[in-house]
């Protein structure tokens, strides 16, 4: 894949079940952390709120969630269905990440970054 110029270029270039898995997480994130901005970062789409909040993006049998190891330790109970390894988590479009947990993820995350301030 073209490195992307926007989020948007990135997920026109995902075939369509995982883009919609990609789009019904990005619009979870978004919600959960409203002053977050987006970018495009080491390729893929990104959210940035006093520093790296979570990433996103699409391969070939799965798609991944990236945040921080401490997190993916502290939440392993609540992943221990998915496959995870550091601070990835990685979930196929047949068995989407819960979007209560997405938003705990991301709350967390973002309390995580303000405290590094």
């Amino acid at each position: 894949m073209k490195k992307p110029s926007s989020v948007a270029a990135y997920l026109r270039a995902v075939p369509p079940a995982p883009r919609a898995a990609l789009q019904k997480l990005r619009k979870t994130i978004k919600a959960a952390a409203p002053e977050a901005t987006e970018v495009i970062s080491y390729g893929i789409p990104m959210f940035k709120h006093h520093g790296m909040l979570v990433g996103y993006a699409a391969f070939k049998d799965h798609c991944s969630l990236f945040m921080s190891t401490a997190l993916t330790k502290a939440y392993s109970r609540a992943l221990a269905s998915y496959d995870t390894s550091k601070g990835t988590i990685r979930f196929t479009v047949d068995k989407p990440l819960p979007a209560t947990l997405v938003r705990r993820l991301v709350k967390a995350r973002i309390a995580q970054n303000e405290r590094k301030r």
